[in-house]
């Protein structure tokens, strides 16, 4: 997403469209080096291996042609039906079929080379089945198991680099009622590393605690940047980002406000270099 000088000043507005640069979890600059945090290299359960490339699926394909690539093997086209089923889009809604399509993915794709065409797809269908183990599905035999949603979210995190996977990873370890300093420190790590990628729901977490002092150094002007950055992403059914923008943006001071603007003049000259 190209930027402009112009776009940084509006930020006041709401109008600023800006990129993701190389920071830390507490929006320094990020030292790979310095970011130590667990990794998953193996998860049990997924096996097999499918390297070929796999061309895209088109978005009108009728929902016989879909079933019968997914047969076939095709990633894209399980992916597909598996949101299709979750969503109930164009198809009754249907929990478990979702559920089915993404593990078939996952077990036939783990191993896949995270720069192969279908790495995306298959991170993002470990993410759906994270989500699915979080919560588990009524009347079914998948259960709330927060570890096994852990070791997806995780292995999709390390693997695949997957942002969605470091944000759901970093409020597991975050959230954790009797989390340790470890568990923060390893939370507040994938939180960064997801919020650097553009993933808004981390950016505006990652603000909020940054402005607020919360477990963290308190840095005003850097939580006001991020949250900034997370407003210009979100939804219009996000109110709690663009809310928790409104309420720092209230709260900073002037001298927080013009610090925020020159980090994000820095983020986009970053960015040009």
């Amino acid at each position: 997403m190209r930027t402009s000088r112009r776009a940084i000043v509006a930020f006041v507005l709401g109008a600023s469209a800006l990129a993701v640069p190389a920071f830390a979890f507490d929006g320094s600059p990020a030292n790979n080096k310095d970011a130590t945090i667990p990794v998953v290299t193996t998860l049990p359960g997924a096996v097999g291996t499918v390297r070929s490339k796999v061309p895209a699926v088109p978005q009108e394909t009728s929902l016989s042609a879909l079933q019968y690539a997914a047969e076939g093997g095709h990633p894209g086209a399980q992916f597909k039906l598996g949101r299709m089923y979750a969503n109930g889009d164009g198809v009754a809604q249907d929990d478990l079929r979702a559920f089915d399509y993404f593990n078939r993915i996952a077990n036939a794709h783990a191993d896949d080379s995270p720069s192969a065409p279908q790495a995306q797809v298959v991170a993002n269908a470990f993410v759906a089945l994270g989500r699915y183990y979080l919560a588990g599905i009524p009347n079914s035999k998948i259960k709330a198991d927060p570890d096994r949603a852990r070791e997806m979210f995780s292995y999709a995190a390390s693997y695949f680099g997957n942002a969605d996977a470091q944000y759901d990873l970093a409020r597991l370890y975050l959230k954790t009622p009797d989390a340790s300093r470890e568990d923060f420190r390893y939370g507040a790590r994938w939180l960064g590393l997801a919020a650097q990628k553009g993933q808004h729901e981390a950016q505006a977490l990652l603000g909020q605690m940054l402005f607020a002092g919360d477990r963290l150094p308190r840095q005003a002007a850097r939580g006001l940047m991020w949250l900034t950055l997370a407003r210009d992403s979100a939804g219009s059914d996000e109110t709690w980002i663009k809310e928790s923008y409104n309420r720092a943006f209230s709260k900073a001071s002037d001298d927080d406000r013009a610090m925020c603007l020159q980090m994000l003049e820095q983020w986009v000259q970053g960015r040009r270099d």
